[in-house]
């Protein structure tokens, strides 16, 4: 497993990625179907973030893209905290890919930005996630009662945190 930086002449295997991605769990903001036109809009935006207020990295095993995950500094009084965010192709979970690359971001991110602690949300019955984020040293804060709304569903929102060593 490898992160790398995104470019612009990745755009055609983000839509591809995107497209194929199990959405259950994701933000509605994530285009459905997801174009090219949207991969160049959001390559455009990470190019722009990048190592400022944001670090973001394309998931490869054996050369190929297989998800995505960034870091993004929050803003206003939240300016010191990052929220993370991930996916992965369906047929590459469980395999502890994401485990590793969460590792690894973080501390990317604890470096680069001016950031002392990372936050990640995630939906209460999204176990895997749940663990891949306590694996890394996450713990579980809070949780925020009937807080989201996804395909007519409605769930708890589990609320962890990782504070910079």
């Amino acid at each position: 497993m490898e992160l790398r930086k995104w470019t612009l002449e990745d755009k055609k295997e983000l839509a591809e990625i995107c497209n194929a991605v199990d959405r259950r769990y994701l933000s509605d903001r994530l285009p459905n179907p997801y174009t090219e036109a949207s991969a160049v809009w959001w390559l455009n935006m990470v190019k722009e973030k990048e190592g400022k207020t944001g670090i973001f990295r394309k998931i490869l095993v054996d050369n190929r893209i297989i998800g995505n995950i960034s870091v993004e500094q929050k803003e206003d009084v939240y300016r010191r905290d990052g929220e993370i965010g991930y996916f992965l192709l369906p047929e590459r979970y469980s395999q502890g890919i994401m485990t590793e690359a969460v590792g690894q971001i973080c501390e990317t991110a604890f470096q680069e930005l001016d950031i002392i602690r990372i936050t990640g949300l995630v939906y209460a019955p999204n176990i895997a996630s749940r663990r891949v984020l306590e694996k890394n040293g996450f713990v579980l804060e809070g949780l925020m009662k009937n807080a989201v709304t996804k395909n007519g569903d409605t769930y708890n929102l589990c609320i962890y945190g990782k504070g910079k060593e």
